[in-house]
């Protein structure tokens, strides 16, 4: 019962909150307009990282985040996480102390207010089932991360709901071949106790973030294969799930 009642204080403080900070959406307009691009990228990161927060904090969550000296200084990267559940992305936005952006699937322009936000943040959004629109944004992600950008993306494709890590898709990875940025691959532990174990019922539990040391070996050999690529990156970050496994 306890749980349920958290788990309906949570949508409701979701979509409330989520209203609440809606007029916020008007000042980043303004600042776009007036063009001032730094003021704008520091007040809707602020704003999403605080909102990731209180939504993770409220559920409960306790996030450990181990290996952030391993983070590049003055370089953009393309973050590379696997995706064990919904609240991988506000733990991300909440706890990584980057300034981030998402590679999403185009399905979620269509929810009002996020999708603003998500825009603002320099999210990426890719049809699927549009190959020409799929390398078009991919392009776009490229040429963004080249200007500053940090983007996260889920190579899984879906969430594996405390499952095996799926194998990585290799498409994605070409935003770092064609960017050539450090891959920064990321491991979520535990995400998936949030929610998903529990038959989408909030429950409070444990998440530890683990951030490895870049993926460059494209950056010395441009011509390696995609897969190849996804591959090693999948492996870093399976390798360190294993340990946290065997550890519990």
């Amino acid at each position: 019962m306890i749980l349920m009642i958290r788990t309906i204080i949570w949508f409701i403080y979701f979509f409330v909150h989520l209203l609440a900070i809606s007029p916020g959406l008007l000042k980043a307009k303004r600042l776009k307009k007036q063009g001032k691009d730094e003021e704008l990228d520091e007040f809707v990161h602020i704003t999403a990282r605080n909102w990731a927060r209180r939504l993770v904090k409220l559920a409960g969550g306790n996030i450990i985040v181990e290996g952030k000296g391993n983070i590049p200084e003055n370089e953009p990267v393309l973050i590379v996480s696997n995706h064990q559940g919904n609240f991988d992305i506000p733990i991300l936005l909440g706890w990584l102390d980057m300034k981030i952006g998402f590679i999403s699937k185009i399905e979620v322009k269509k929810i009002p207010l996020i999708s603003t936000w998500m825009e603002y943040l320099g999210c990426i959004f890719i049809d699927r089932e549009n190959p020409r629109n799929a390398v078009k944004m991919i392009i776009t992600g490229a040429e963004s991360i080249k200007n500053g950008q940090n983007l996260v993306i889920f190579p899984e494709g879906t969430r594996s709901k405390g499952g095996p890590v799926a194998e990585f898709k290799k498409g994605s990875f070409k935003l770092a071949q064609k960017s050539n940025a450090a891959i920064l691959p990321v491991t979520i532990d535990g995400s998936y106790n949030m929610m998903e174990a529990n038959g989408k019922i909030i429950t409070p539990a444990t998440v530890k973030v683990t951030i490895h040391e870049p993926v460059r070996i494209h950056q010395n050999n441009p011509t390696i294969d995609g897969q190849e690529l996804a591959d090693i990156t999948r492996g870093v970050i399976v390798k360190n799930q294993d340990v946290q496994s065997k550890k519990q």
